[in-house]
């Protein structure tokens, strides 16, 4: 990455959503949402307490609050570490005969299935980029997929050297040989105070609390800033501001003053021009600053992505022309890809070129701009029909998903936008509103939209905040498509409405 470029993170939360975009140079890369609460369980840390032993079995239920009773083997003790390499330091530890009453943390390995509750584990793990932490379990292991053997040797000794006792261990992830032995070390201690912390907070606590959460949207992206050259990572709601800023403390090698909190009136990512970024990349044309374009259209079985050259006409040859376009779109896929987190197989139809340098260079460029995507990308070479074929490995929900759902008038075949983008646009449009000065806001919008805002109370928070001292009203709309609304704000004490308008607060 160009150490001229400039990369920032802007972090927000609003109606039951969390949202994560980073920009650099000015250009959106990359863009995740997420649903609150986190909806997996797998990572959690309770306080339980024993309430059945097995003693045929050798395992024990405990109850940690959830709906079922979980799971705990006394013997299954590393069946989670299999997929790493590494050997079991002599153990000198026993896994303690545990009686009913008994209060132990624990930490959930499966969901629960069925009629069955989750498993759990009290072998606690705390995982970050570059490291997973392992407090009491005498284990050193190392990915497989680094492979270098001398790369290999060099972190198990020098990991080995960070550990803070013989009783902890820590796992080796794929990003360690990216990092220094100074940005290893930072992130080690990281792990550690995050572990004393939630041990002093276990203390006081009663059975069935939540100890430790795996990390959510806004935490894993501070997480995974570790030695990445971030500017700054600006934040549009406070708690969220302030639950961040503890954990940098902890964290100690990103500055406190990269994280920004956004004191305006408006909308974080609107304000930016972020969510009319994302709606951009939504669009199934996306034009290149050559005046050529990308088709990207998505199917069951793959991604496919056509190139065309459309107004740009080049100063030289036809074939240079050709591979100009072909060269810009390259580096254009590649963010596509990141950005919308498509997955699976994707084939991309290049504009015929003629010579095979020039296919080649446009193959390796692709793989060139790829490196920059954290997920797995593994890129074929070019066709003789121009086609180049590759595959990416996509972690959580494709943005398309998030932002757009199959249109019901057109069996499928269009999209709309999703619920949770239209109320986007209205909390956007309420905030202005009230930032340009006045006192009321009465919105118009579809039936359906309305209802949804008030059955979940997805303006609940801003009522409570932002809005205390407003007044907003919803005239709701059967004729008006979903994604439609108007607004109008006003200043004066007696207002005139139709008699559908409900006052939301």
């Amino acid at each position: 990455m160009n150490k001229e470029t400039k990369k920032e993170w802007f972090l927000d939360r609003y109606c039951g959503m969390q949202f994560a975009a980073l920009l650099q140079n000015g250009e959106l890369t990359e863009f995740f949402a997420e649903k609150e609460p986190r909806p997996c369980i797998v990572g959690n840390i309770y306080k339980g307490k024993v309430v059945n032993v097995l003693s045929g079995m050798n395992a024990v239920f405990v109850n940690c609050g959830l709906s079922r009773n979980c799971y705990l083997s006394l013997e299954e003790m590393y069946a989670d570490y299999t997929k790493y390499d590494g050997t079991m330091v002599e153990m000198n530890e026993k896994m303690p005969e545990l009686k009913e009453g008994d209060e132990i943390i624990v930490q959930v390995v499966k969901p629960a299935r069925g009629t069955k509750g989750a498993k759990v584990s009290m072998h606690l793990s705390f995982v970050g980029r570059r490291l997973i932490y392992l407090p009491n379990t005498q284990f050193l292991g190392i990915s497989r997929k680094i492979t270098d053997e001398n790369i290999r040797s060099s972190l198990l000794k020098a990991v080995e050297k960070m550990r803070f006792n013989d009783e902890d261990g820590f796992i080796i992830r794929t990003q360690a040989p990216f990092a220094t032995q100074k940005q290893l070390k930072a992130e080690a201690e990281y792990l550690k105070n995050l572990y004393l912390e939630m041990i002093r907070f276990a203390k006081d606590q009663p059975v069935g609390s939540l100890l430790f959460e795996d990390a959510d949207l806004p935490v894993r992206i501070i997480r995974d800033t570790f030695g990445d050259d971030i500017g700054a990572i600006h934040v549009g709601e406070k708690s969220l501001y302030e639950r961040l800023l503890k954990l940098i403390k902890l964290r100690r090698d990103l500055p406190k003053r990269k994280l920004v909190l956004y004191e305006g009136n408006r909308s974080l990512l609107y304000e930016q021009g972020i969510m009319q970024m994302i709606f951009d990349a939504m669009q199934p044309v996306v034009h290149l600053k050559s005046g050529g374009s990308l088709v990207i259209e998505h199917t069951e079985a793959m991604t496919v992505i056509d190139v065309n050259s459309g107004s740009y006409i080049g100063d030289n040859s036809l074939e240079e022309t050709v591979f100009a376009v072909n060269l810009e779109a390259a580096k254009e896929i590649a963010r596509q890809v990141r950005l919308q987190n498509i997955g699976g197989i994707i084939v991309v139809d290049f504009i015929d070129m003629l010579l095979d340098e020039h296919r080649i260079a446009v193959t390796d460029a692709l793989k060139k701009y790829l490196l920059d995507d954290k997920a797995k990308c593994n890129v074929l070479p070019m066709s003789e029909l121009g086609l180049v074929q590759f595959t990416r490995k996509r972690v959580g929900n494709d943005v398309q998903s998030l932002l757009v759902k199959p249109c019901a008038h057109c069996t499928g075949k269009g999209y709309v936008q999703e619920d949770i983008f239209i109320v986007s646009r209205i909390r956007a449009a309420i905030l202005d509103c009230f930032a340009d000065g006045y006192t009321s806001a009465i919105i118009e919008l579809n039936e359906k939209i309305m209802q949804k805002i008030l059955d979940e109370a997805l303006f609940s928070e801003e009522i409570k905040t932002c809005w205390k001292d407003k007044r907003v009203y919803c005239i709701p709309h059967k004729t008006y498509e979903e994604a439609h609304f108007t607004i109008r704000g006003d200043n004066t004490s007696v207002l005139t409405l139709s008699n559908k308008a409900q006052i939301l607060y």
